[in-house]
């Protein structure tokens, strides 16, 4: 965009850059609010923050629908506390719209949200000069608000929208604005042959994948480990039911992180980091978000139920303590680092549910503690950002202060260190005296990458040069890929052996 663009950098526009200067008096800029103005939908918004308070709630909603949508979206405005100074904007389109009201054109919200949610809109916009919405009673939307519009700017209007659904009020308008319209609309919407506008999408294929912390399917290898500790390498069979299990709970787990960030909305847009995230930024509809979930919860599912009773029970067993710390137990101190080790440890449970290995309680103990030290980690980065914003009060959403972080550190470093000490114990109690692995010495090397593993990250958080998420540190961190490949090396030496060696 021309005008918005040359604003930002504060140089002169073109008269013939600003639309209407040049075809007499300016007439009204008319602007959609969901997925336009706002890169969300408050109706979804207002749903999921009634559903987070009260979940029986959805029973309410459900009596609510019969009586029509303008009803529905009444009620649900009502009982929505949503926090609309964090809602995400278009910023691109704000900067346009500024422009335009510098210029002396009368600026009009247009939206089928609900008028009590269009008034606190205004009041964090006030350069709109006045709004028309749906009332309880009449839906503003389609081809009724078009007739609303036409009705109230007979001398023409232009309209930023950014869906099928604004096909009739485009046909009206003197100016199509299309704000990150889909193709197959912005094509019937250009149809008219008048004058239009465009502010592109980013990528929104890009964004899903982001929210679904593909990267994070790294933590899902521990599903291998059984199979490799269990002497079952050179199985075909295993490595299927093993490779079934990782790509079921890769569903689960992507589908858990989006009802976590569902959750999550209102703490994730007031974090410095997390505001950035897809579905709390707006670059993930909430429509696309809840079919991803919906999609990956019932593929994952479905997959693990295909590989035995064990396995689907290990996985729902994955599922709800992932949900009940989305939910609940995030928000306790200490504890929640416990619940994120515990997740981790419940893969190597997945592993062993889906290839049937013996189980091993010093692997599972030295997992709980290993991973407990990263979750620590993790904290301890974010109280430590919090101490440079100056923060002093409780951080959002989760149930730590500022001041908690020299504890936090001190069991993060504790609990990292007990981990190698446990995983020594292992070898030396139980890998040694079973004739399942074929070069078992090669599982020294793992004590001392685990060592320097440990004091990198450990260090670099000192720093504050750790990212919030150990995980997504390690997979991007050269010297951390090193230390895995090493590890991944003495762990296929020690399955397989090496040829000619007497191990």
């Amino acid at each position: 965009m021309a005008s918005p663009r040359a604003r930002e950098r504060d140089e002169p526009v073109p008269a013939a850059a600003i639309p209407g200067r040049d075809e007499g008096p300016l007439v009204p800029l008319v602007v959609d609010l969901d997925g336009t103005l706002l890169r969300t939908d408050l109706l979804l918004e207002g749903v999921v923050a009634i559903l987070r308070r009260n979940v029986l709630m959805l029973f309410w909603m459900l009596a609510w629908l019969p009586r029509g949508r303008a009803y529905f979206k009444r009620r649900v405005a009502e009982r929505a506390a949503l926090d609309f100074a964090t809602l995400p904007a278009n910023e691109e389109l704000l900067a346009y719209i500024e422009l335009q009201k510098t210029l002396g054109r009368e600026i009009v919200l247009a939206t089928a949200a609900d008028e009590l949610m269009a008034r606190r809109i205004v009041e964090r916009f006030p350069l709109f000069d006045r709004a028309v919405s749906s009332d309880g009673l009449v839906n503003l939307k389609g081809e009724v608000k078009a007739r609303r519009l036409a009705a109230l700017f007979p001398r023409g209007f232009d309209y930023a929208g950014n869906a099928a659904v604004d096909l009739p009020i485009w046909a009206r308008a003197q100016r199509v604005i299309l704000v990150e319209t889909p193709a197959g609309v912005a094509r019937a919407a250009r149809a008219g042959g008048r004058p239009s506008e465009e502010f592109a999408a980013a990528p929104r294929l890009r964004a899903l994948a982001k929210a679904l912390r593909l990267h994070q399917w790294a933590k899902n290898g521990l599903v291998f480990v059984p199979l490799l500790l269990g002497g079952l390498a050179s199985s075909a069979g295993a490595w299927a039911e093993a490779m079934l299990a990782f790509v079921a709970l890769g569903l689960v787990a992507s589908a858990s992180y989006l009802i976590n960030d569902l959750w999550d909305l209102p703490h994730d847009r007031a974090h410095w980091s997390k505001r950035h995230r897809p579905l709390a930024s707006g670059r993930l509809p909430l429509a696309t978000g809840l079919a991803a979930m919906v999609g990956g919860l019932a593929l994952g599912l479905g997959l693990a139920a295909l590989g035995g009773p064990a396995l689907l029970a290990a996985v729902l067993a994955y599922l709800a303590v992932t949900l009940a710390y989305s939910f609940s137990l995030k928000r306790v101190p200490m504890l929640d680092a416990l619940v994120l080790g515990s997740l981790f440890t419940l893969r190597l449970v997945i592993g062993v549910a889906a290839v049937g290995v013996a189980w091993s309680p010093w692997l599972l103990t030295f997992s709980m503690f290993l991973f407990t030290s990263l979750s620590f980690a993790k904290r301890h980065t974010e109280l430590r950002g919090a101490v440079r914003r100056g923060r002093t009060g409780q951080l959002s959403g989760r149930g730590y202060r500022p001041a908690d972080e020299p504890v936090v550190l001190a069991f993060g470093i504790a609990a990292g260190l007990a981990s190698i000490v446990i995983f020594i114990l292992y070898l030396a109690n139980e890998a040694f005296r079973h004739a399942v692995l074929s070069a078992p010495l090669a599982l020294w090397a793992f004590p001392p990458v685990l060592v320097l593993f440990m004091g990198r990250v450990w260090l670099l958080a000192g720093r504050d040069e750790l990212n919030d998420d150990p995980v997504a540190f390690a997979v991007k961190d050269r010297p951390s890929l090193s230390l895995a490949a090493f590890a991944g090396l003495s762990f296929a030496v020690a399955a397989f052996g090496l040829p000619g060696w007497g191990w």
